[in-house]
């Protein structure tokens, strides 16, 4: 079972902890960190886009952020970060490498696989450049991750604009991302 922090609206933690089905079912407000990979490629930037594999609690088959977790009880945005890189993509980084953007709060209601999902998180949002990968460079986790996609940033935001892909990605966060590569 994986345990999470129950935080206040700022993101600190109140001293409870809950499992983390028991968060989506009834709402229970936690932290998650995003990371976002990006690359400079022929002087334009691309983002990474992880697939979703179909068998995820949520959003199951959609383009999504590079990398995201939930943080486990007791650790920081930045560990959590730094884990779910390695494990979902396979990628060694450090705190120190990674780009803060910003922070968000998601309220999210949805059904899942016949099941309520009712997710309240508050998200460290990260960026972090990675010129030298290419999509079969990344050890991706099958059970989470079905692939990877370098996308023009800029055609990105316009499918995400015009929902001409499948995804679960917030267009708030592709705008931080834009201000800190400097695509504004």
């Amino acid at each position: 079972m994986e345990y999470l922090d129950v935080v206040d609206a700022q993101g600190e933690p109140t001293g409870e902890v809950v499992e983390r089905s028991k968060a989506h079912l009834l709402g229970i407000r936690h932290r998650t960190s995003h990371v976002w990979l990006y690359r400079m490629k022929n002087n334009r930037a691309e983002i990474l886009l992880q697939k979703r594999c179909a068998s995820k609690d949520s959003f199951p088959g959609c383009y999504d952020i590079s990398s995201a977790g939930h943080i486990p009880s007791g650790c920081s945005f930045e560990e959590s970060a730094i884990r779910e890189l390695e494990e979902e993509l396979g990628v060694q980084a450090s705190a120190a490498k990674l780009i803060y953007c910003g922070m968000q709060s998601i309220d999210w209601d949805a059904e899942f696989h016949g099941l309520p999902y009712h997710d309240r998180q508050v998200t460290k949002v990260f960026l972090l450049r990675l010129d030298d990968f290419d999509e079969e460079d990344f050890r991706l986790q099958e059970s989470e991750v079905d692939s990877v996609r370098w996308m023009d940033f800029t055609a990105c935001v316009k499918a995400v604009q015009e929902n001409t892909i499948k995804h679960c990605i917030s267009m708030s966060e592709l705008e931080m991302l834009a201000s800190r590569i400097g695509l504004e």
